[in-house]
């Protein structure tokens, strides 16, 4: 199984989403390697980038779920850093 490094670029439009998106990310948080959250008061939107390592599919499964939301708009940015591990004992080749 090959992992990616990406970036997921959130804002949050809708307060009344926030519980919807906090849940998704909980769903993936093995993949999760780090998340900062800025509040834009003057703006009344949040923003959001969720550092992940994790296979391409569940990446952009995360990311197709997110921009489902009402209120929430989700970009994807993929570093070209892919790590190889066998599958069979999860070692790092």
């Amino acid at each position: 199984m090959d992992t990616r490094v990406a970036i997921i670029g959130i804002i949050v439009e809708n307060p009344d989403s926030a519980e919807t998106l906090n849940r998704l990310l909980h769903q993936y948080a093995e993949h999760i390697i780090g998340r900062m959250g800025i509040p834009y008061r003057r703006k009344a939107i949040s923003i959001i980038s969720v550092a992940m390592d994790a296979p391409q599919d569940i990446i952009n499964a995360l990311s197709g779920k997110l921009g489902r939301i009402p209120g929430i708009s989700a970009k994807t940015a993929y570093s070209n850093v892919i790590t190889r591990t066998d599958e069979r004992d999860g070692s790092v080749d």
